[in-house]
């Protein structure tokens, strides 16, 4: 009995003594990772890697990666631009079509894919657009200016009839002037715009831009205004060549987001956004907009139009936005836009979470850029191939430039193109907390992504 009892307390003894024991490892280890970390556990500043995107390993980090930067599946759609077994060349020409794009670089670029189906449409000879030289950009550009003239005319040989002018002897010649009416289909331009023929051998629209419908159209004149968009319409030589250099000193430094920022006086003025501006900054911006005759609009709710997803993702949400999707901060990213709004006064916030900032003005040298200075079309032709070849686009606004991007990537092998949600409801600046439900976005490659 007295063996037993000893025998009890020997082994309540021995295991107090491995608890302690055990108990005594794990706090000096404890200790030791928290209190006293090793060298190896450091992370040291070092700003030789500016530029460069962490080295990742491991399974975590290589899914991060893929999430960031893997583009998304092409889901079996591929590109569709081949004419039809019975699809002709272009017939004996019944005259000429003059076109005066309007707008910006990417509405003249739609307006002209346009305007080379309704060539086909009334079997017209198309004459070299004439580009905008009236409206804000005041660009004097040519068409050969922004664009491969002969590239453009060879690759529609088989579509369309393309001169660079018109024949001397018609120079004078009276001209049926029209306003292509807006979203029309094939009937229309059958039907009403071919009358012209039987009195005019010119026929000349005074727009370009949504003047053919998007839909319900022969499939062969679909693709032709892809063939038109995404094969004829090659930037000039040397936009070509500036444009690859940048891309190439992007590249030089990693992956690296394209930010089309709309954050510019025209697009604030045009839409009456003034989220984050100054009184006398929204002042300068309605009287921009008054005194521009082409703007219609005058009088605009801000509120209503941020409410709506009507404006441009301020820089500082653009900041916010990125690190919700999990980009680093030392993610290089080029601004695809002109000049923003207030300068640094609104982008220091963005600066302070993304100092890695690029802009064509900062990879290129003032000598470099001299031949495109005061010619914002070619200044955009520019911004539009660094966008086109980024590893990741992403558009603070919805306009024109944004979807032929977006359309031109997916054309390309639909490369990552990421669309946040504008909506007042998923804004996500200071009134968002760690307690409140954070907004969720759309993202053309990988779904919707809850945060």
């Amino acid at each position: 009995m007295q063996k037993r009892r000893w025998r009890w307390i020997s082994l309540n003894l021995l295991r107090k003594l491995l608890m302690y024991a055990v108990c005594g490892i794990a706090l000096v280890a404890l200790f030791s990772v928290h209190l006293f970390p090793s060298s190896s556990s450091i992370k040291v500043p070092n700003f030789s890697d500016a530029f460069k995107l962490p080295t990742l390993v491991g399974a975590r980090e290589i899914s991060d990666y893929d999430k960031l930067w893997k583009r998304s599946s092409n889901s079996k759609f591929e590109p569709c631009i081949e004419p039809s077994a019975n699809y002709t060349p272009p017939g004996e020409s019944r005259g000429f079509l003059l076109v005066h794009a309007n707008g910006g670089l990417n509405q003249m670029r739609f307006g002209i894919c346009d305007m080379v189906a309704v060539a086909r449409i009334i079997n017209a000879t198309l004459v070299i657009p004439e580009l905008d030289k009236k409206s804000f950009w005041q660009d004097n550009s040519h068409f050969s200016d922004v664009f491969d003239e002969d590239h453009f005319i060879n690759v529609l040989a088989n579509d369309v009839r393309v001169v660079k002018k018109l024949p001397k002897e018609l120079a004078t010649a009276s001209k049926s002037k029209k306003e292509f009416r807006s979203w029309s289909g094939v009937e229309y331009y059958e039907e009403e715009i071919t009358n012209s023929w039987l009195n005019h051998q010119i026929i000349q629209a005074s727009k370009s831009d949504s003047r053919l419908a998007n839909n319900y159209l022969p499939l062969d004149i679909q693709k032709l205004r892809c063939r038109a968009c995404y094969e004829a319409l090659r930037f000039a030589p040397r936009i070509e060549a500036m444009g690859k250099l940048l891309v190439d000193r992007m590249r030089s430094n990693g992956p690296y987001i394209a930010l089309h920022l709309r954050f510019e006086k025209d697009m604030l003025a045009f839409s009456g956004c003034t989220q984050e501006l100054s009184p006398a900054e929204a002042e300068e911006l309605r009287m921009l907009r008054n005194n521009t005759d082409n703007w219609k609009i005058k009088d605009i709710d801000s509120k209503e139009q941020r409410s709506k997803g009507e404006c441009p993702l301020t820089p500082k949400e653009v900041g916010f936005f990125l690190s919700a999707l999990g980009y680093p901060s030392n993610t290089p990213i080029y601004i695809a836009a002109g000049e923003t709004y207030g300068g640094d006064s609104h982008m220091a916030y963005l600066l302070s979470r993304y100092p890695y900032i690029m802009s064509k003005e900062k990879l290129a040298t003032v000598e470099e850029l001299q031949p495109f200075i005061n010619h914002g079309s070619q200044l955009a032709a520019l911004d539009y191939i660094v966008s086109v070849e980024s590893d990741v686009f992403i558009p603070s606004y919805s306009g024109n430039m944004a979807k032929a991007v977006e359309g031109h990537r997916r054309f390309l092998g639909h490369r990552k193109t990421i669309v946040p949600l504008r909506q007042d409801s998923f804004f996500f600046g200071a009134r968002v907390t760690k307690e409140e439900k954070r907004p969720h976005f759309w993202n053309k490659g990988h779904g919707q992504i809850p945060f």
